[in-house]
């Protein structure tokens, strides 16, 4: 039996299913901290580990957008499900930086195409940017589980806790899959197009350009947060709890984008939370203050769950049958990728965090710049009942 195609039950079946391929990246303070402690790796090692895996992950979502009309998204999503499980069962083999960063590219490649497969089938339900809530919640609650016992577990049972982790939740989404609907494509409608002709390519490609950077700036910051934290010598257990904290109270800012949809435009919302965003990066130079850095942990993980659902749910917007959406999943990997790369060079030997913090405040600035003009533009659309 199969549950409604625009049901709760549905919802949370597809944020698992996009999820599943890149749940590596709730985790990826928990991830980087492990490679660094568990196997010896080097700040920089374990950030190019973490890039290639969303790098991985990018190509794989790109190769979807160009693949996602000719094929049948649910025998597709199984095999890649097993393609998952298989190559984190491979990585707990691995202990040497020059496989493991192949060996995760791999696993980002499948991973990613298995995102952008469910992205693509969310555009084709029924209000878009309330699954992308859904699936924000999903991803910082368990995300925030991670964080918090990850760290702890892997100076007991060595990485391979890492990678059981990602097994696991790939299994619970094999179960679900069964149960999810057919998601056909739907027609197309004036909004998604220049006078009904074509894809609006100028804001197209400024909303792909707003979630790469927006997305850059959080994971190039949060992948290193852990060592931030370290520097501003607070402890591993309250550094720990925070950023499970921060996942948790982030479920408040998917919730918001549920509930609110988008009855007060994307502009106002999207402006505001890019602007606290900011706050929240600049009150981390004061990170030894540790009520400082939990209020701004918090913040930023309401604004990261709130804004990617918008940012996303207007890609959805440019046409429905779900290919834009997966090529919003794919410069959101991009981004994801880009950010752990640079700001693991921009660290340096030396571990300059204020730098990483300064540079990440530019990118979400130019983020608000790029994403507020498309927001603005289906705003308008949607007045007009286009």
């Amino acid at each position: 039996m199969r549950v409604s195609p625009d049901g709760a039950a549905a919802r949370i079946f597809l944020s698992f299913l996009a999820t599943a391929g890149l749940f590596y990246a709730n985790i990826m303070p928990a991830i980087v901290d492990g490679l660094i402690g568990g196997l010896g790796f080097t700040p920089r090692e374990a950030g190019f580990v973490g890039s290639a895996n969303v790098y991985g992950a990018a190509c794989g979502a790109l190769i979807v957008v160009f693949l996602i009309r000719r094929i049948h998204w649910r025998p597709t999503a199984y095999g890649l499900l097993a393609g998952l499980i298989s190559m984190d069962l491979l990585s707990m083999l691995v202990a040497v930086p020059e496989i493991m960063i192949p060996t995760r590219f791999l696993h980002g490649m499948i991973g990613g195409a298995l995102v952008g497969i469910a992205f693509a089938v969310i555009a084709r339900a029924s209000k878009p940017d309330r699954t992308f809530g859904v699936l924000l919640v999903v991803q910082f609650g368990l995300g925030g589980l991670g964080n918090l016992y990850l760290p702890r577990l892997v100076p007991v049972f060595g990485t391979d806790a890492l990678f059981l982790a990602l097994i696991a939740f790939s299994l619970v989404t094999l179960a679900m899959l069964p149960f999810l609907a057919e998601y056909r494509p739907r027609a197309a409608n004036a909004a998604s197009t220049i006078d009904g002709k074509g894809i609006a390519v100028v804001p197209l490609a400024l909303t792909l350009l707003a979630i790469f950077l927006f997305q850059a700036a959080n994971m190039g910051l949060f992948a290193f947060i852990i060592g931030l934290a370290r520097q501003a010598t607070l402890e591993l257990g309250f550094i720990t709890w925070t950023l499970a904290l921060s996942g948790w109270i982030g479920i408040v800012g998917a919730l918001m984008v549920v509930g609110l949809h988008t009855r007060l435009g994307r502009t106002g919302p999207l402006a505001i939370a890019l602007v606290v965003t900011v706050i929240g990066f600049w009150a981390l130079h004061f990170s030894a203050d540790e009520t400082v850095f939990l209020i701004a942990n918090g913040a930023m993980g309401i604004t990261w769950a709130f804004v990617i659902p918008y940012l996303l749910g207007l890609a959805a917007e440019f046409d429905l049958t779900g290919q834009m959406a997966a090529l919003g999943g794919f410069a959101s990997k991009m981004g994801l990728a880009s950010g752990p790369l640079v700001a693991g060079m921009l660290l340096g030997p030396g571990e300059n965090y204020g730098l990483l913090i300064n540079v990440g405040i530019a990118v979400l600035l130019a983020s608000m710049v790029a994403g507020v003009m498309p927001a603005l533009r289906q705003d308008r659309l949607a007045r007009n009942g286009g």
